[in-house]
């Protein structure tokens, strides 16, 4: 069994020869949510448990969740699972796995939260996915707080309006709309702005072209200290992570390619490896 969760949704599988089963849950941070994480990770366990011939416990299972962040989480994780054997790592390294295989190659990977990745002859790096205290910069919670932010710089006057400030604005009312829908909205509700702030770029919104920007910057930055050099794959994934390609430097441009495939497969391979490792 392999499980990817992040600060959106779940999926789950099940590998049975040459069969895979998947079903989909709710938002799996076990750091912003632990027992959201674990109820929504257990009802997709729950909903391929009739596609088992044996005993769950008796399943190896892999499983990637977004703010595992300490081996003390990553056994809280162990402890609240039926599996006797059992890998659980943040959701990184999936993600790596899946979009680049064996290949070489540097990820930015924006979608709730960020994070950046290299894969150099086989050997992993990651920085990032701190979460939306401390880091996920260019991530879509931090491009949906750059929208409410800018919005209310354009509020205080240091701003010309723009048409995507204008629709924040009616959106919340006032100002005062705007800062009590952020002071109790989760990462993902606030990183739901963030389709705004894309569709406005595409309509040459300079709001939303300043915040595209400035995402781009920390993805170029990032992968560049990590040691990015041209003619390196790159792979932009997350549900933001595409949208920045316009912005990045043109090197970079010339170097990003479509990721191997999704996360969740790359759950599966890694799943596999614990059997390998475990036969």
């Amino acid at each position: 069994m392999a499980i990817d969760g992040g600060g959106t949704r779940c999926r789950v599988a099940l590998v049975s020869g040459d069969d895979i089963y998947t079903v989909e849950t709710g938002p799996a941070n076990v750091t912003t949510d632990f027992d959201a994480a674990i109820m929504h990770i257990r009802l997709g366990i729950e909903k391929l448990l009739p596609r088992l011939d044996t005993s769950i416990t008796g399943i190896p299972a892999y499983i990637g969740l977004a703010g595992v962040t300490s081996t003390e989480i990553a056994a809280r994780v162990e402890t609240a699972m039926p599996f006797q054997t059992v890998r659980v790592t943040d959701d990184r390294p999936a993600a790596v796995r899946a979009a680049f295989g064996s290949e070489n190659g540097f990820l930015a990977h924006c979608g709730t939260g960020s994070f950046f990745a290299s894969q150099i002859e086989g050997a992993m790096r990651f920085c990032g996915g701190w979460g939306s205290v401390l880091g996920d910069e260019g991530s879509a919670f931090w491009v949906g707080r750059q929208a409410l932010s800018q919005t209310l710089r354009i509020v205080d006057g240091l701003k010309p309006p723009s048409p995507l400030s204008k629709l924040i604005l009616n959106t919340f009312g006032a100002s005062s709309g705007i800062v009590r829908f952020a002071s109790n909205a989760s990462p993902a509700e606030i990183g739901a702005h963030a389709r705004l702030v894309t569709q406005y770029a595409g309509n040459d919104d300079p709001i939303a072209h300043h915040i595209m920007r400035e995402g781009a910057n920390h993805v170029a930055t990032n992968l560049r200290d990590m040691g990015w050099a041209p003619q390196t794959r790159i792979c932009l994934t997350g549900g933001i992570g595409p949208e920045y390609e316009r912005f990045l430097p043109a090197d970079m441009q010339t170097s990003v390619r479509a990721p191997e495939a999704e996360p969740l497969s790359g759950a599966i391979a890694l799943a596999k490896d614990l059997v390998k490792e475990t036969n």
